[in-house]
């Protein structure tokens, strides 16, 4: 059984388009009748409109087999008095969502991801946390790669919040253990972590909470990292991933998971 992260591992982070052995990859899953979870931390589009998205890319999966971080924000944050950062999307689909957003007194500083980040940001952020805001991030990625460019994600983010302020932040998509809770539970009845290999790109972000739960972990370098030799030898030893492979087609070519 598979948890599959989305973007850098079945899309690119250049232009979205499938990654060489996504499709193929996915297909082989539904013709054998292995189960399996899409498990993105799309946040700019809603979750619909992300998964008309994939369908259109000729990804061929079942709503139920999809999840993202949107679909749990509404059980974890409330909907007034939210001081939100990222992109515009991210704020649209927010706001599409009944969220009002406040920058004079939030409860809540909610984190997504955007590439330009100012000081000035940071700073109101950093003023909202120390009068009493809750500080929440949508995921805990390491990198967001955009452009040819990797910046720190909402991951990175968050820690220097919590640096500067002693505020602790709580995050709603991977790799939350009640993200993949949810995630579970939308497979067969009874499957535990032990049963499932997560595949992503972001080694930190995504395959070391899913170890810690006690997943195999796949690591793929078709996104956030070059090769492995950029990360894995500075990652603790218990939280390497167990395999690394260049792409979804070397895994269909080479492991005998599948």
């Amino acid at each position: 059984m598979y948890f599959i992260d989305v973007q850098g591992t079945l899309i690119s982070d250049i232009d979205k388009s499938p990654l060489p052995g996504s499709i193929e990859f996915i297909n082989h899953l539904n013709e054998n009748n292995i189960p399996y979870m899409i498990v993105t931390n799309n946040t700019k589009k809603s979750s619909q409109d992300f998964y008309t998205f994939l369908q259109r890319q000729g990804f061929i999966f079942s709503n139920d087999n999809y999840i993202d971080p949107l679909m749990l924000l509404e059980s974890r944050v409330a909907k007034t008095s939210v001081a939100a950062y990222g992109a515009e999307e991210f704020l649209d689909t927010l706001v599409g969502m009944g969220y009002t957003l406040n920058y004079d007194n939030p409860q809540t500083v909610l984190i997504a991801i955007k590439e330009n980040f100012t000081h000035d940001e940071y700073a109101q952020m950093i003023d909202f946390l120390l009068s009493g805001a809750s500080l929440v991030g949508m995921h805990e990625t390491s990198i967001y790669a955009k452009n040819n460019k990797r910046y720190p994600g909402v991951g990175a983010i968050l820690k220097l919040l919590e640096f500067a302020t002693s505020v602790k932040y709580d995050v709603i998509g991977k790799p939350s253990d009640a993200f993949y809770k949810k995630a579970l539970a939308k497979l067969a009845k009874g499957t535990k972590f032990t049963d499932i290999t997560m595949i992503s790109d972001d080694v930190k972000g995504d395959l070391g909470g899913a170890k810690e739960l006690g997943m195999k972990t796949i690591f793929v370098t078709s996104g956030k990292y070059k090769t492995q030799e950029e990360i894995v030898p500075f990652l603790d030893e218990n939280l390497r991933p167990d395999e690394v492979y260049a792409d979804m087609q070397e895994i269909l070519d080479k492991s005998e998971l599948v």
